[in-house]
């Protein structure tokens, strides 16, 4: 009886240990994934623009170094990689480069329907964003010549008088600073009054014609008065080669609007219409 008992015991315990190597897991050996070849090109890899080499023209115009705390103080925040406002005026910029290049243009007008919206603030953004494209040479004139404010503007303490240079009293090294390797700067030092008669006059056009032959811009900003006030922009604009309308939000109308872009149409191209110091701004797109 002993002897049966044992033979039961026996071989329910091989039972249990056959159940048990059954439901033992069985590693998986990980199944070889054949080499597959990728399903497209890599991306292309386009080469950064290359700067011009500076030229005598170029070097010998004096060195100039903006601070950058009296550019901030004064809105000028192209300079500033960390400024979100800096994104509108590169946007800005590259639309302005693309339209002037593919039209072959090379100097524009920028001006407002009446004062303080902000012209020549957004000419010295533009300026600034400019000396970044490094294989594009920009030249900035404050042709506002009743209410100068470049200099201010970018916080410049000695200013030269363009009224000499426009009438062939000062060359270009007495009146222009270059700031980095691609960007010259004009700023004028004291008012004109007779500022539609010097513009449309042979010297000006003389001394402006002299300044793009030795420097050779890729783009000349004109910083001119506001347009309905006096006839310097009507004056000046069959110079130019296209215009920017300067407008400020809850400042100028929409008459000013339609009457400025009309009367510069019959003179130049006009590029557009900038809508300055809005307070609400669309944050969607930013990240």
């Amino acid at each position: 009886m002993l002897n049966i008992q044992l033979a039961l015991q026996k071989a329910k315990s091989n039972a249990t240990d056959r159940w048990r190597q059954s439901a033992s897991p069985v590693p998986r050996q990980p199944t070889p994934v054949p080499p597959t070849a990728p399903s497209s090109a890599p991306a292309p890899v386009h080469p950064l623009p290359v700067a011009r080499p500076l030229d005598g023209q170029w070097t010998n115009l004096p060195s100039w170094a903006p601070d950058q705390r009296l550019l901030k103080q004064n809105r000028v925040v192209t300079l500033d990689h960390s400024d979100p406002a800096r994104g509108s005026f590169d946007m800005l910029r590259t639309k302005i480069l693309q339209e002037m290049r593919q039209n072959g243009w090379k100097t524009i007008g920028i001006t407002s329907p009446t004062a303080a919206c902000g012209k020549s603030t957004v000419s010295a953004n533009l300026a600034f964003s400019l000396s970044h494209q490094t294989d594009c040479r920009s030249v900035l004139i404050d042709l506002d010549l009743r209410r100068p404010s470049i200099g201010k503007t970018m916080g410049m303490t000695q200013t030269p008088s363009i009224e000499d240079f426009l009438t062939g009293n000062a060359g270009i090294n007495d009146t222009f600073v270059r700031f980095g390797s691609n960007l010259a700067i004009a700023a004028n030092s004291r008012p004109v009054t007779h500022a539609s008669e010097l513009l449309q006059g042979a010297a000006a056009k003389s001394a402006l014609a002299s300044m793009q032959s030795r420097l050779a811009p890729d783009v000349v900003l004109y910083d001119l008065p506001p347009m309905l006030a006096f006839d310097d922009v009507l004056a000046f604009a069959p110079s130019v080669d296209c215009a920017l309308i300067i407008t400020a939000a809850e400042m100028t109308t929409g008459a000013e609007v339609d009457l400025c872009e009309y009367e510069l149409s019959q003179r130049t191209k006009v590029l557009g219409v900038v809508l300055n110091k809005c307070r609400y701004t669309p944050e969607k797109y930013g990240y």
